[in-house]
């Protein structure tokens, strides 16, 4: 038998519940995974808190988009083998311990990135690129990204230091030496934020990534970047689109990159096998604690990726 992770209700981690479920087997361009980590990302707790519509025909839910494992068996017209690691994104109901997916979901694991590194890499790694790709950052650009210390921001300061641009990212005081190990000058958000950054960058910023949503983060970037082409955002449905700015990712409207993220993977799943991208994981939790993962995420108190483990 298989366990699987699913909300039985829309609302929070309490609708959270394991099950055990008979493993299906995998059709023609399927194969199926044994899940040793799956990725723990915001858009999780939105999809089943109701934020993306709360239709109770869509209970129970099964969770996750992004997972790492082995492949145990593959259907017909399947190039992998059985015994392959892989990193499989993106997919549905990746918190599980077994899963089957299309095989063009999958790419090969490197060997020297860990399970709990590989199961949390593609969702805030392809996001990153994402963001980069839309406002075309590029060698000596300045730029600035509005939450820098959160699983996607993390990603877009090492992704834009390796473009060769200069990353200042806004982070809580406590999470300044981070940012700094990664390659970004880090500065606090809150009052007099654009004060700040427009002594850190008395030259201009030309890229700004807003990842957290706040009128603070389109304010500032409104008033610090020039051409609106190079600001994006996705957090902020709301006043961002009437603003002009680029609106990227799952919410209403916006870009959601599919071919951009899907052409990612290879090139992030290297990048991390290098160690040249460090995916810093902050917590990792069994899938029967799911909810503990989940309040841990939602309190913002995870200096890193969430991974539950199977």
């Amino acid at each position: 038998m298989a366990t699987i992770v699913q909300a039985i209700a829309f609302g929070g981690p309490e609708n959270l519940t394991t099950a055990e479920v008979e493993p299906a087997a995998p059709g023609p361009g399927e194969v199926r995974v044994e899940v040793r980590a799956a990725g723990v990302n915001p858009i999780d707790l939105k999809v089943y808190g109701g934020a993306m519509g709360a239709d109770p025909a869509n209970l129970p839910m099964r969770l996750g988009f992004e997972a790492a494992g082995v492949i145990t068996e593959i259907g017909p017209g399947v190039d992998q083998n059985v015994g392959d690691e892989v990193i499989a994104f993106r997919i549905s109901g990746a918190y599980a311990s077994e899963v089957v997916v299309p095989a063009t979901a999958v790419v090969p694991k490197p060997a020297s990135l860990g399970w709990a590194e590989a199961g949390g890499l593609m969702l805030t790694g392809a996001t990153a690129v994402h963001l980069l790709t839309a406002t075309a950052v590029g060698d000596g650009d300045t730029v600035l990204v509005h939450g820098g210390s959160g699983g996607v921001g993390l990603m877009a300061i090492q992704l834009a230091a390796l473009r060769g641009a200069r990353v200042i990212a806004t982070a809580s005081p406590r999470r300044h030496a981070a940012l700094e190990s990664l390659g970004a000058e880090p500065v606090t958000y809150g009052d007099g934020l654009l004060e700040r950054l427009q002594a850190m960058a008395p030259e201009g910023i030309d890229v700004a990534l807003d990842l957290i949503g706040t009128d603070e983060a389109l304010e500032t970037s409104l008033a610090l970047v020039a051409d609106r082409d190079r600001i994006a955002t996705i957090a902020n449905f709301g006043s961002a689109p009437t603003a002009g700015v680029k609106v990227l990712g799952g919410g209403p409207g916006a870009d959601p990159g599919t071919e951009v993220r899907a052409n990612a993977r290879p090139e992030l799943a290297r990048l991390a096998g290098e160690g040249t991208l460090l995916v810093q994981v902050g917590a990792t939790y069994p899938l029967t604690e799911v909810a503990e993962a989940h309040r841990l995420l939602a309190a913002g108190r995870a200096d890193g990726k969430v991974v539950l483990l199977p």
